[in-house]
Order: C-alpha cells, then structure tokens, then sequence
C-alpha cells in the first residue's frame, strides 16, 4: 500500500527526472498551488488546476532556468499533510546568476492525489538572482 509520503517522495523523482505528465498526473483536478508571497511566480497564487500550475509555474522555471533542480532531504507525513524540506539549484538565464535556496513545500494530500501546495522559501536570494526582472514585483 502506498502511502501520501511515498507519493510526494515520487513526485520529486518525476520531477528531478523531467516527467512533468507523472507530475501533473498526480495533482487533483482542483489544486490549489500557492508560490511563496514576495517572488515573482507568486502574481498567480492560487494557481487552481494542475495546467494553471503547469503554465504558471513549471513552464516558467523550464524556459526560464537552466539546470533548475528541487532536492528533497526529507520528508515527514501526518495524515493527509505531507512536509518536505529540501533545496533548490539552478541558474536564472536572466542574470545568469546561480542558486542554492532552501525551501520547505506543505502538501495536502485528498483521494490518493495532491490537493493543495504551499512553498516556503528564501524569496529575498531569488529576488538577488533574478535580479531586475523581480524589480516590479
């Protein structure tokens, strides 16, 4: 039996991996996905339905990013939550700067599928990474 931690555990695989169908696959077609306040991609919150985080989100960090990366280093569950703490890695095509930012991801898990995302992360070292292009944000 598969369990919500096992599912959040392969979501970071299909992700790492580039398998954006198993991501999104994977989400409820009622998703409420909520970037953290005070960066860019946060102008959609809440990103409603898995092609509205598709578009909004990880169409975003594909085109706008080279190498970016989400490690996850651990994964704790109770119930229907599900908390990931891990870091993100990449360089903004942008500025061509480097990042290495912690995060924490809140998951709500309904129905064996993702119902709900919040990210907790260092908004003010993307901003210094993005650099300008956060200016009006």
């Amino acid at each position: 039996m598969s369990t919500n931690r096992d599912l959040i555990r392969k979501l970071y695989a299909a992700f790492a991996s580039g398998d954006a169908g198993t991501v999104l696959g994977a989400f409820h077609p009622d998703i409420r996905w909520n970037e953290a306040e005070g960066w860019k991609y946060a102008e959609g919150n809440p990103y409603v339905g898995p092609q509205r985080v598709g578009e909004g989100v990880f169409g975003r960090l594909m085109t706008e990013w080279d190498g970016f990366s989400v490690r996850s280093e651990q994964i704790l569950a109770d119930g229907d939550d599900v908390v990931a703490f891990g870091r993100y890695a990449g360089t903004y095509k942008g500025t061509g700067q480097p990042l290495d930012a912690q995060f924490v991801h809140r998951w709500t898990v309904r129905d064996g599928k993702v119902a709900g995302f919040q990210q907790y992360t260092d908004t003010a070292q993307f901003q210094r990474v993005m650099g300008a292009a956060t200016d009006s944000q």
